[in-house]
């Protein structure tokens, strides 16, 4: 079974040129390890099992997860509401807006990168620096005072904003900086050594650059195409390992006691009315027959393609991480089918 898989998944790598790493796994017994493509394409640097990829908005479970941790230690609440823990002005937010609504994308609230009306990511950056991008608080001149694009609690509205304030709020209540916390409470808790929100101008050993395809068939690095540093709505490294060692943590209740994973993990929204697709906090959940088939993230910015999901009901992890805008879906879907 094993060989057939690998021999599935190795033919879609081969016909998409995927560029990446891919990681299957069923508690510590390796279904599928398999790297292709370059990290670094000037000096011919392949990637490999422990090249560290960027995952864009796949890290959003991790701000979930820090959220979480500090509802169970009493410093916060889902119903507490932004107005009141922020002493940021939001002149025309709706001050009924909850931790719980930033959480599940129903805050309402207008969007930097509104994925709804726009396509590419990289045109954001034409007038404003990418390079100045290093925290949250960077961000907020982009839809800070905007006018609310919904009522809150009106329907799921994937929002990256909302992330954005959610890693505000992390590090107001916990008086840590955000990538401060994340490194102490989710990555080292987790045995995640070799993850991090690195700045790209200060990219550590082995990690992987983003490439985007020309129209001419050339390539360019994505440096100029995404924040010089990622934080809570997205841009963490990590390596396949690593986000195996996540899933595991998550599930074994070692980031989170288990009621609390389990709110993490409920269903709240239904956000595809042609499956039953639901969103957690930070977390995708698909059902099948009134049941949870798999919990799963994913991430996508030019240069960057990102899938991994937990299947419950047979313990396996997939991880599929790419440096290039396109592929990773086309490998993990190969893998689920196999």
């Amino acid at each position: 079974m094993k060989m057939t898989m690998l021999n599935k998944v190795t033919a879609v790598m081969d016909e998409v040129d995927f560029s990446g790493t891919v990681l299957v796994k069923r508690n510590n017994d390796v279904l599928q390890q398999q790297s292709s493509g370059y990290a670094n394409r000037a000096d011919w640097i392949l990637n490999n099992v422990e090249t560290r990829f960027g995952i864009a908005s796949g890290c959003k479970i991790f701000t979930a997860v820090a959220i979480c941790q500090l509802v169970e230690k009493g410093q916060l609440s889902f119903e507490s509401k932004l107005s009141e823990i922020l002493d940021i002005p939001f002149t025309r937010f709706d001050e009924e807006i909850t931790i719980h609504h930033l959480l599940t994308h129903t805050a309402g609230i207008p969007d930097y990168f509104d994925e709804e009306v726009m396509e590419d990511f990289a045109d954001l950056w034409v007038n404003q620096p990418m390079y100045l991008m290093r925290n949250g608080r960077d961000f907020l001149p982009l839809f800070q005072h905007e006018p609310m694009k919904l009522a809150v609690g009106e329907r799921f509205h994937y929002n990256n904003a909302g992330y954005i304030l959610l890693g505000l709020v992390v590090e107001q209540v916990s008086g840590k900086h955000f990538d401060e916390y994340m490194t102490e409470k989710i990555f080292n808790r987790a045995g995640m050594e070799h993850s991090g929100y690195f700045e790209l101008d200060a990219l550590p050993s082995n990690t992987a650059l983003g490439y985007i395809e020309k129209e001419d068939g050339s390539w360019k690095t994505n440096i100029y195409s995404v924040p010089v540093k990622g934080g809570a709505d997205g841009g963490a490294f990590v390596t396949v390992e690593d986000m195996h060692r996540f899933w595991q943590a998550l599930m074994k209740f070692e980031l989170l006691g288990e009621a609390m994973t389990q709110q993490l993990l409920t269903p709240y929204i239904h956000t595809d009315e042609d499956f039953d697709r639901f969103y957690g906090y930070g977390v995708w959940i698909d059902k099948k027959e009134d049941c949870i088939s798999k919990y799963h993230v994913m991430g996508y910015d030019p240069g960057v393609s990102f899938h991994s999901a937990f299947y419950p009901e047979s313990g396996l992890v997939s991880v599929v991480c790419s440096n290039k805008s396109e592929g990773a879906f086309n490998v993990f879907k190969e893998i689920e089918n196999a």
